[in-house]
């Protein structure tokens, strides 16, 4: 598990092919990253899963969205953006959805539990063998997207996970170096 976690690295959206996880194996990694931290179990995230001709309506609502703010563009950009679900057999949305809590579970960290299912996610499609890639892009913050999700008010995409067949290797990026970012903090003296 540890070399699987040191080596991690995501797959790019657009190097992904069929075959997407089958129905067993897609419940095993909506079970799976769905099990993250979350403060007092209030579950403050829903997803939407698109698979099939799904994903080619998904992408008739982005392109119609992108062609009203760019009526100039080109029909390929207008295309592109039709064609940004198919780019993976499955796309989940990821939708932080916070809960009113009596007890005070702060708003911020309902949020960061909804992001830990976009990684858990990730972690598990990769187990089973699929690329995947977390995105959010233009469409998360566009409010007649979220409209197209079904969203309320205080909701917000936390993320849109791609998985499929992975038909190229993920690529190396550069890591921060830990050096530069850690600080131990092991006496009254590191402090500050």
């Amino acid at each position: 598990m540890i070399d699987f976690l040191a080596t991690r690295r995501s797959n790019l959206a657009k190097s992904m092919a069929e075959p997407g996880p089958d129905a067993d194996t897609l419940k095993a990694i909506l079970t799976t990253g769905t099990r993250v931290p979350d403060h007092r179990k209030l579950a403050p995230f829903r997803l939407q899963v698109f698979q099939g001709d799904a994903r080619a309506r998904f992408g008739d609502a982005l392109a119609a969205a992108y062609r009203a703010d760019y009526p100039d563009h080109p029909e390929e950009r207008w295309q592109f953006e039709a064609h940004r679900f198919l780019r993976a057999p499955t796309v989940i949305a990821v939708i932080s959805a916070p809960k009113d809590c009596v007890r005070g579970t702060p708003i911020w960290e309902q949020q960061l539990s909804a992001g830990s299912v976009c990684l858990m996610l990730c972690l598990a499609a990769q187990a089973h063998g699929f690329g995947a890639q977390w995105l959010t892009e233009w469409y998360a913050y566009d409010s007649r997207i979220q409209a197209e999700l079904g969203m309320c008010d205080g909701e917000q995409v936390a993320g849109f996970v791609y998985i499929g067949t992975p038909i190229q290797a993920a690529s190396p990026r550069a890591r921060p170096d830990p050096d530069e970012i850690i600080t131990h903090v092991n006496d009254a003296a590191d402090i500050g």
